[in-house]
């Protein structure tokens, strides 16, 4: 029986929306998270916990942590972490508008919005960069082992971790370069998706390939562009078994390991960044069994 939340391993849908929530009144958070647990069904939306609710909740989640903040030659990688996460999925933009409704409602009592952000699908999966993202994701089985937890820890099974961050690009700066120069940025030829054999060593391709690292950093990337007036962006979301995997490519991007940062930066910024624990489903509804709820 799959336990997990469908929305994780399903395809990315045509359209979304992302809340984050801080915790405003503890005293009334059990209330408000089981009201939550009758709306979220984990493949309209995919649910995720912070660190913080889970201490508030007296749980400790194994391998639940917060995304340690890193400052680069020139730049910050910024950790911002939140109590609650929701990635809302459909292909109607006015029945996600009203399903999020509802949930920021359902939580009213406890949980204050501090963030809303529309993504959506663009193109066959190109990022607003114009380059296709997602091309090295795990399929199949191997999509499973990466991206849920280990069933061997108890109440775990199922459940998944998930790093989130918005990214905000320079579209200026971007086309400031030539495409020769943005291909090399990213690894890859925007004609034909195809990777490039002397792509230079900060090709994000290079920087972040996954079967580099040791152990091997596979993830199950599910990352949507985003816009808002003339801002626009991605929102990266990476599921994992462990958040092992993101953490070592995050350091590696930054140029910690090595001295050479990811070509990614030439043109955008993560503006946020959180980890979050994504629960199992039992019965249809989120299992909240290790907060004792």
């Amino acid at each position: 029986m799959n336990l997990e939340q469908t929305g994780i391993l399903a395809p990315l849908p045509e359209q979304a929306r992302y809340l984050t929530f801080e915790l405003a009144a503890p005293e009334a958070v059990r209330d408000s998270l089981l009201a939550l647990r009758d709306i979220v069904d984990g493949e309209r939306a995919v649910l995720g916990i912070g660190p913080s609710l889970a201490r508030a909740l007296g749980a400790d989640i194994p391998g639940l942590r917060v995304l340690p903040p890193q400052a680069c030659d020139g730049f910050d990688i910024p950790s911002t972490p939140a109590a609650l996460w929701c990635w809302i999925r459909g292909e109607d933009r006015g029945r996600i508008f009203h399903y999020s409704r509802s949930i920021v409602e359902a939580l009213a009592d406890a949980f204050r919005l501090t963030q809303s952000v529309d993504g959506y699908k663009y193109a066959e999966g190109r990022d607003l960069s114009g380059y296709i993202d997602g091309t090295e994701n795990p399929q199949g089985d191997h999509a499973r082992t990466v991206a849920l937890a280990d069933d061997t820890v108890p109440g775990l099974a199922g459940s998944s971790f998930v790093a989130v961050q918005l990214w905000e690009h320079d579209f200026d700066q971007l086309e400031a370069y030539s495409r020769v120069e943005r291909d090399d940025m990213i690894g890859r030829r925007y004609s034909d998706n195809e990777e490039l054999d002397d792509a230079p060593p900060s090709a994000h391709v290079k920087r972040t390939a996954q079967e580099s690292f040791e152990p091997e950093a596979f993830m199950l990337r599910r990352s949507m562009p985003w816009s808002e007036g003339d801002a626009g962006g991605f929102m990266f979301v990476a599921f994992g078994h462990t958040l092992d995997a993101f953490e070592a490519s995050l350091h590696r991007m930054s140029g910690a390991e090595d001295g050479i940062a990811d070509g990614l930066f030439r043109f955008t910024r993560p503006r946020t960044g959180a980890y979050y624990w994504c629960p199992p489903i039992r019965d249809g509804r989120l299992d909240l069994s290790l907060f004792g709820l």
